[in-house]
């Protein structure tokens, strides 16, 4: 069955005007302002935005917690939990519990949501080093495990991390960097960044000395303290690529909310495509006291990406500033080639947004799984919860 969206407003992720797309076997196929005339299922888009499908980077498909008892561990996200937040495309990750959930269930997870028609990937090893592996090898698991596309999230400045030295931060970034070389994966280094004082200091000097590319060193979390995410620029200005969290941020709290921090950034001279915004979907936000005992926790969740991008609308933001932060950008550092933008030849990833700037309909290789705020397609046990 093809479809026909007619009269709709395109973010691509830069505005091009309204025009007609033609979508087919999962694929956009026509993207132009002349009629186009097909045996197509038409749908008249007049009063809505087209958009490529959101690239949550950073979530824990198989759950995350763990970090105050066996009960805190979360358990994973449904489907339209990713679908109904504009989600198309996700990469997984282990946090602080590397122990009782592995890469072998992540691989496993991606595969499940797969089978759903989500794009899914994941990153091996969590927040420890040794790197918790399926094949016993960084370097194996990304060459040979589809679904696996970089490390992550290596754990640094933070107490709950295994403390890593600089040897083996860089022997583990040039692993993926070698890696994605073989490949053509993304082949990077997904770092978690804690409030320890250290702050990005071991990424500076791995690119002060070692031949290791900056865009292997992909550190996330950096708008947690106000200082940290300063560092975080600069070392964007050197060529890494940088992951603003969306999770909630009390009045007077030492960070900034994501749409402050990517405001923040864009004016800041760095470069635009070096900066990417996520959910940590799935995971825990714990707080912890002096001791490192969890005082209060709450869980991410992908709806996060679509809050941020509608406090920036709401603040009159050009919705084609924002949009790549959570589209192409993501697409350009992990090398998704035909996601994150609405063109020809690319995925037929989409979200319908309405002139209120919620989200109207969502369709995930050509398939509608959220159509005019009801929901099409769910995961297989998502009706079983009681």
């Amino acid at each position: 069955m093809l479809t026909l969206l007619k009269n709709v407003d395109v973010y691509a992720p830069e505005s091009i005007g309204r025009h007609n797309v033609l979508v087919g076997g999962g694929t956009i196929l026509l993207l132009q302002q002349a009629d186009i005339t097909a045996d197509a299922e038409v749908i008249d888009c007049e009063g809505l935005r087209l958009l490529p499908g959101f690239i949550d980077a950073h979530t824990h498909i198989t759950g995350g917690g763990g970090e105050s008892g066996f009960s805190t561990r979360v358990p994973a996200p449904f489907l339209s939990q990713f679908t109904s937040a504009g989600v198309t495309s996700v990469v997984g990750v282990l946090g602080t519990d590397d122990t009782t959930r592995d890469t072998r269930s992540l691989v496993a997870q991606a595969y499940a949501l797969r089978e759903h028609g989500l794009g899914a990937w994941c990153h091996t090893g969590g927040y420890h080093v040794p790197a918790t592996t399926l094949t016993g090898s960084v370097r194996d698991d990304i060459v040979f495990l589809d679904p696996v596309i970089g490390v992550g999230e290596l754990a640094i400045s933070d107490h709950r991390s295994s403390q890593p030295t600089f040897e083996e931060i860089l022997r583990i970034a040039a692993d993926a960097h070698v890696s994605g070389l073989i490949t053509g994966k993304a082949g990077i280094v997904h770092l978690h960044l804690g409030d320890g004082k250290r702050g990005l200091d071991l990424v500076h000097r791995a690119l002060d000395e070692s031949e290791i590319p900056a865009r292997v060193f992909n550190p996330t979390h950096v708008n947690r303290r106000k200082a940290l995410f300063d560092e975080a620029v600069q070392l964007a200005s050197r060529g890494s690529s940088i992951d603003i969290t969306a999770f909630p941020v009390a009045e007077g709290e030492d960070a900034w909310p994501a749409d402050v921090a990517l405001m923040r950034y864009l004016e800041s001279g760095a470069p635009a495509n070096k900066v990417t915004i996520s959910s940590d979907g799935g995971g825990c936000l714990p707080e912890f006291d002096a001791d490192g005992v969890m005082t209060k926790m709450d869980v991410g969740h992908s709806t996060a990406l679509m809050v941020t991008l509608k406090n920036l609308l709401e603040q009159s933001v050009p919705l084609e500033m924002i949009l790549p932060a959570v589209t192409s950008n993501v697409a350009e550092l992990l090398r998704f080639r035909h996601r994150g933008r609405v063109a020809e030849g690319f995925r037929a990833d989409l979200v319908l947004l309405d002139e209120k700037h919620s989200i109207n309909s969502v369709m995930v290789g050509g398939t509608w799984h959220l159509r005019e705020g009801k929901q099409q397609i769910t995961g297989k046990f998502e009706k079983n919860t009681f």
